[in-house]
């Protein structure tokens, strides 16, 4: 099975991006990375160096097992040699991943009209999706070609929570400005304006603690039929397991 991760060329979040990949690999899958330059793709140095956070820098860098996966995945090939989002042809992969990343780097990423519409056509084949955090907006985005709305209209999901962000925001935009609020519009409000009801959008608990290798449990998920999406790093390991299991659960 192949499955495609999409990230953007600057300021993807490391954990969102090395966790699924990680797991997913040693899951027995291939994997293929698409940028929107067909360069590598570099994360966000913030999140794996804690610059500018100060005090709450061990709350909102990268925890220690993502940075190190991280710089693994640096060295893979396939990372290191990336197609492009107008090269991407659903019917080459078995399932499409999509992370996120806040920081401005993420924006030619959030607004490809290319990859909007290759993720069109992987909900239109059925084929399994995986967005978490702002990759949920990338989903979003994506515009149904027979009816013209997202392809999330109709469907249940989570993203990044309107108050993890603003909270985020408010403790750093002393010193670090708009860097945690990517556009004026929170993704909670621009991804549930896109639903067929806001009841679509589901919060799930309070998300405090993360979700680990050897546990799930704090990690959240919403699945719909082929979709699967999560709101931000410290759900990444239940999110990108629950996808693996989705993969290998579309091989029978």
């Amino acid at each position: 099975m192949t499955i495609l991760i999409a990230t953007s060329t600057l300021d993807f979040d490391p954990t969102e991006v090395a966790i699924p990949w990680k797991i997913l690999r040693d899951g027995g899958e291939k994997i293929i990375f698409a940028t929107d330059t067909r360069m590598p793709g570099t994360a966000d140095q913030r999140m794996l160096t804690g610059e500018g956070f100060g005090i709450l820098k061990h709350l909102l860098i990268a925890q220690k097992p993502a940075r190190d996966t991280y710089s693994d995945m640096l060295k893979d090939a396939a990372f290191q040699n990336p197609i492009n989002y107008d090269d991407i042809k659903a019917e080459d992969y078995n399932g499409l991943l999509l992370p996120g990343g806040h920081a401005k780097g993420c924006k030619p990423y959030l607004e490809s009209k290319s990859l909007q519409t290759a993720i069109a056509q992987f909900f239109a084949a059925s084929k399994p999706v995986g967005a978490i955090c702002h990759g949920v907006v990338a989903a979003c985005r994506a515009q149904n070609p027979e009816t013209g709305k997202s392809v999330l209209f109709g469907r249940k999901t989570t993203a990044l929570l309107k108050r993890q962000e603003l909270l985020a925001h408010t403790l750093t935009k002393s010193k670090l400005g708009d860097y945690y609020l990517t556009y004026p519009i929170t993704v909670e409000d621009e991804v549930t304006a896109a639903l067929a009801s806001s009841d679509d959008f589901v919060h799930g608990p309070t998300p405090v603690f993360r979700d680990s290798a050897n546990n799930h449990k704090p990690g959240f998920t919403v699945r719909d039929k082929n979709y699967l999406s999560a709101r931000w790093p410290g759900d990444a390991h239940r999110f990108a397991s629950e996808f693996l299991t989705m993969i290998q659960a579309a091989k029978t």
